[in-house]
């Protein structure tokens, strides 16, 4: 009687004609996963707006169970305020970038004004979303403490220096008030296209950015 037992031959190619089961993904390491999620996040915002952005499609973006990040961010409030919290900082330090130290506070003003709107032009989806409240949660000390650092660059280079809970007189609070709304409107009309039929009309390889330098270096800049 035959045995019906394979041979070793035909157990080598059963073996090799067997499916292999795919790769394990690599866990995350502790710690990284925070990172990865940000980094998704931040790609899904300046590809698909801050519409496209959920947790699930971050996660899924990241490579990770969409369950998986509830445990660092909550849900997509916390999400979106650390990505804010991430940007405040780069932001900070965009504004200071080009500052020379000992240069005299007109030109000082000048450096931060151009860092800020070079900021939201190179980062139009996160900026937009830094300055969208509602949809921020501020009692976050990470985004608290970010976007208090930035507002203290700007507010330095008008005179007022002092921490947050510190009083302001009038005419700080005014010159903060001027340099804010000046870059920040002119960032905002340049992101909403607003400033493209002015471009259009003047000089050729006039940009945003040099329309800016005139404005900040020119008699009505403040100082």
């Amino acid at each position: 009687m035959k045995s019906t037992r394979p041979t070793a031959s035909q157990a080598n190619v059963r073996a090799r004609r067997r499916p292999r089961r795919a790769a394990a993904a690599a866990p995350y390491h502790h710690g990284s996963l925070r990172e990865a999620m940000l980094g998704a996040a931040e790609r899904i915002l300046e590809r698909d707006g801050i519409a496209g952005l959920t947790l699930r499609a971050a996660a899924r973006e990241a490579g990770v169970s969409h369950a998986a990040p509830k445990n660092h961010f909550g849900d997509v409030r916390g999400l979106l305020s650390e990505l804010a919290a991430v940007g405040f900082l780069r932001f900070g330090a965009a504004m200071v970038a080009n500052v020379r130290e000992h240069a005299p506070s007109k030109a000082r003003l000048a450096a931060i004004g151009q860092g800020y709107v070079m900021f939201a032009k190179q980062n139009p989806g996160l900026f937009l979303l830094m300055f969208r409240g509602e949809r921020l949660d501020f009692s976050r000390p990470a985004l608290r403490t970010a976007a208090d650092a930035a507002f203290a660059v700007l507010a330095g280079a008008v005179g007022a220096r002092q921490p947050r809970e510190t009083p302001l007189t009038l005419p700080q609070a005014a010159r903060i008030t001027a340099a804010w709304s000046l870059v920040h409107g002119f960032a905002m009309l340049m992101l909403d296209a607003r400033l493209k039929p002015l471009i259009a009309r003047m000089p050729d390889g006039t940009d945003e950015i040099a329309l800016l330098e005139a404005i900040l270096n020119g008699p009505t800049a403040q100082s």
